[in-house]
């Protein structure tokens, strides 16, 4: 029977370009905002170095984030697989100035070795591109004079702590206790995680990190961080994220509990360590799921070298994880 070709839509450089250069825009901003500023500015007080500072973050997220997704573009074109150029999400105002990029796979993988090849690639580019900045950027930093910030458990911010708060005060006003002492407030700042593979780099070079300082990092050294968030959030072996992908391809069906598995652990931080982690347990149990699609050729066997490459991506997910991504200090 003779069949009819499916007629695939005209790729549109022009919103491609758009996108990106929007999503420059908003980055550049977001880092003046919340990296650069610790009060609101007005933009005759951007000076020069403020602004290429701003740049070199803005340039070197994308950067990231765009090698990311052509990693994809690249491996699902080898393979024939049909699909769209990144189109980059720009955020006005909130978060990092993006919500990253994104391409659309038009047609099904056609075998698991495939899927390995198109899942994997992106992380990995990403990390290729992530790697280098965040070393350069870690070397043209300063290593200043900072406190120590102990570790609690329950989290300072952990679902545990804002219940327990949330009790203590409806008990004060039952009982109308005196409330207590307010403590003296001077600001708030951000607290970066740190990851096995955020440490080692900044090992190889600041050197080790004496008791008392911590590293006054690089403009580039922030992009490079939320680089290896985005790594560690894709490698996650939840349905149709890119560590989804991996999943299947090894365990096939059996991957479903994986993903169950890592959504049990997200409930635990969630509860215990840091609220934040909520947002992504809902994203990836209601949204992402825990299924995922057949490939066209499911009986082909996965290659030796695919299951290094799966392995190589469960040794980066090690890596990039950090079970307090951001803390909101009070000093």
């Amino acid at each position: 029977m003779d069949t009819v070709p499916v007629a695939r839509p005209a790729p549109r450089y022009w919103l491609h370009l758009l996108l990106l250069l929007l999503t420059v825009g908003t980055t550049f901003t977001s880092y003046l905002l919340y990296f650069h500023f610790q009060r609101p500015y007005s933009p005759a007080e951007i000076s020069p170095d403020a602004a290429l500072r701003a740049l070199a973050f803005s340039l070197s997220l994308l950067a990231i984030l765009g090698s990311h997704e052509m990693g994809h573009y690249t491996l699902a074109r080898l393979h024939r697989v049909d699909t769209s150029l990144p189109y980059f999400i720009p955020l006005p105002v909130l978060g990092v100035g993006t919500l990253g990029a994104v391409i659309r796979i038009r047609d099904r993988i056609p075998h698991r070795n495939a899927l390995v090849d198109i899942g994997a690639a992106g992380p990995l580019a990403g990390l290729v591109v992530a790697i280098p900045i965040l070393f350069w950027g870690l070397a043209h930093s300063t290593v200043v004079d900072a406190p120590s910030l102990p570790m609690a458990f329950p989290g300072d911010d952990s679902l545990w702590t804002y219940g327990r708060d949330l009790f203590a005060w409806v008990m004060a006003k039952i009982t109308n206790a005196p409330p207590a002492p307010e403590e003296a407030f001077h600001g708030v700042h951000t607290v970066f995680g740190d990851s096995l593979l955020m440490q080692g780099l900044t090992r190889l070079a600041v050197g080790p990190v004496p008791e008392g300082k911590d590293v006054l990092v690089h403009p580039v050294v922030i992009a490079g961080w939320f680089g290896l968030l985005v790594t560690l959030l894709n490698l996650m072996p939840v349905g149709q994220l890119d560590g989804g992908h991996l999943a299947f391809a090894a365990l096939g069906t059996k991957a479903r509990w994986v993903g169950r598995g890592v959504a049990l652990v997200l409930l635990f931080l969630t509860v215990f360590v840091t609220a934040s982690w909520g947002l992504w347990l809902l994203v990836t149990s209601k949204l992402v799921g825990f299924g995922h699609p057949e490939v066209v050729e499911p009986r082909e066997p996965l290659s030796f070298s695919r299951k290094i490459i799966c392995a190589l991506c469960l040794l980066a997910l090690i890596g990039c994880a950090m079970p307090i991504p951001l803390r909101q200090v009070v000093s």
